[in-house]
């Protein structure tokens, strides 16, 4: 994916997934996830202009999803 800064590439990243352009997908496989994947997968967000992401972790307890997204919700 393009990194964009000021409508300007910077660079390039792999995401875990790409849905339709519209959505990424994060994948962990830790014990607990922690605000530092939270911030990663908004950070990613911002940096494409991509509205909103998943992060979804499988844990040592199951499987858990939290939604993101690029701006808080209200402030669009």
């Amino acid at each position: 994916m393009k990194v964009l800064y000021r409508d300007q590439n910077v660079g390039n990243f792999f995401v875990d997934l790409l849905v339709d352009d519209e959505l990424i997908v994060e994948l962990k496989s830790v014990e607990r996830p922690g605000k530092v994947h939270e911030t990663q997968l908004v950070n990613y967000l911002v940096a494409t202009g991509i509205d909103v992401g998943l992060l979804i972790n499988f844990g040592s307890t199951g499987v858990d999803v939290k939604r993101k997204y690029r701006t808080a919700k209200g402030k669009q």
